[in-house]
């Protein structure tokens, strides 16, 4: 089969595109026919030895994917070959990735893909989605009425959060780069999006909510915790999820005497009825419409190479060329 994969830690140009055996499912996995996978900032820090993971060699990179089930395991039960699965979770914790042709995955690691989502959108919401709804629901507990604010409404975990707090019923602010970013956070049901790079996001912040944020959702990698602390309403929540290296000071005595409260949390460290219970409501939200894909662009299996280059100068170089996700076609 043909599959992107690396043989050891490196650049971009470590990622070979070429051919490797086909997995054999085993005990309970699934053997999917991958028909979309999507890039994320974590596949190329684990790509590039930022996060250090033991990894099989060769490895795939890719965590996410959607197709079809080609085979399986003699103790996989919850699929049968024909169905449509979409997953995440993968390419981490010693597992091989999804930028192949094929992939055994674990069947706790799949769900189904409801019949009016498309493969690539299904790939595309996959790890963002799963990520919005723990650090929403199972973290924050979101309520109906809350107000939330997430920097940067346009991408990839931004977008899925501000669909997400909608559907939770909050009401949502957020910021992007340009006026056209702005209006697709409007699009996706942000109540306010602030074009930081023109206007005063933490005046607008206490106009839209005096009585201060409850939710502070952020994904910036250095996050300014004198803002925040200053924007958290009484026993507001904030979210980490990005800055592995960051060292930011951080203002003790406001922070605690508001009651408020600092959640972190890593994805793939969910469990996976954790996981689940997300995916269910995913995949309700998707086939209600109310919660879609933002596909920043669709690149073969042969250029994987130049979609971690482009997520990189996104991502670590913050040249924001992304709004949305880039998926991958085999």
């Amino acid at each position: 089969m043909k599959a992107a994969y690396i043989h050891e830690p490196g650049p971009v140009d470590s990622i070979v595109y070429g051919d490797l055996p086909m997995p054999e499912p085993t005990g309970s996995q699934v053997l999917v026919r991958v028909e979309a996978a999507s890039v994320n900032p974590v596949d190329t820090y684990i790509r590039s030895g930022m996060i250090a993971m033991e990894l099989p060699t060769p490895f795939v990179v890719g965590c996410d994917l959607a197709g079809t089930v080609e085979a399986v395991g003699p103790d996989a039960s919850r699929f049968q070959v024909g169905d449509r699965v979409w997953g995440t979770n993968q390419g981490l914790l010693g597992r091989q990735g999804t930028c192949a042709e094929f992939a055994a995955v674990d069947q706790h690691w799949l769900y189904a893909t409801p019949n009016n989502v498309s493969d690539e959108d299904a790939a595309a919401v996959a790890l963002v989605a799963i990520t919005a709804h723990l650090g929403l629901c199972r973290d924050a507990k979101l309520q109906a009425g809350e107000t939330l604010f997430v920097n940067g409404g346009s991408g990839g975990v931004g977008s899925a959060v501000v669909q997400m707090a909608k559907c939770l019923g909050a009401r949502v602010v957020t910021t992007a780069g340009s006026e056209a970013k702005c209006e697709v956070c409007r699009q996706l049901g942000a109540d306010l999006a602030i074009n930081y790079k023109t206007e005063d996001v933490s005046a607008a912040i206490s106009t839209f909510a005096p009585e201060g944020v409850n939710v502070w959702w952020e994904t910036l990698r250095e996050p300014d915790f004198e803002r925040t602390v200053e924007h958290l309403a009484l026993r507001g929540r904030m979210v980490l999820m990005a800055g592995r290296d960051a060292r930011p000071p951080f203002p003790v005595g406001p922070f605690y005497v508001k009651g408020c409260q600092l959640l972190g949390f890593a994805m793939f460290m969910a469990t996976p009825e954790e996981q689940q219970a997300a995916a269910d409501d995913i995949n309700r939200w998707l086939t209600e419409g109310s919660l879609c894909a933002r596909i920043d662009r669709v690149l073969p299996l042969s250029e994987t190479a130049a979609a971690h280059r482009l997520q990189e100068e996104s991502t670590v170089g913050q040249s924001g060329v992304l709004a949305g996700k880039i998926v991958i076609r085999p």
